[in-house]
């Protein structure tokens, strides 16, 4: 997926279309994602338990992941996500590449 959990996102479609928020949880399986304020849905719930109201609640719902955007911390623009390889040796001296996401519009680390 191109969002991690706790990125800045702009919902680009649906009925939330323009909306900002951090991503609250994501679900990589599934390619679904959980924004805060995002598809809010109305909820009737049962009390279960004496210690549990009942009563309407409102709940944030996930939406899919090709419906946000990230957007840049640095720029401020929503952006495309691309993938640079960086080569890190680590304290045994064997080398590997590192992923590091990258804006495409200032070129600025997001990670």
């Amino acid at each position: 997926m191109h969002v991690k959990s706790k990125d800045t996102v702009i919902v680009i479609s649906g009925k939330d279309k323009g909306k900002k928020g951090k991503i609250s949880a994501a679900f990589p399986k599934l390619n679904r994602v959980t924004v805060e304020g995002v598809n809010v849905v109305t909820k009737h719930q049962k009390a279960r338990n004496a210690a549990q109201a009942g009563g309407i609640i409102h709940k944030e719902m996930p939406i899919d992941a090709s419906n946000v955007m990230l957007v840049c911390p640095k720029c401020g623009k929503a952006t495309r996500v691309n993938n640079k390889a960086e080569k890190v040796t680590d304290e045994n001296g064997k080398s590997h590449r590192k992923l590091i996401r990258v804006c495409k519009k200032c070129g600025a680390e997001i990670d």
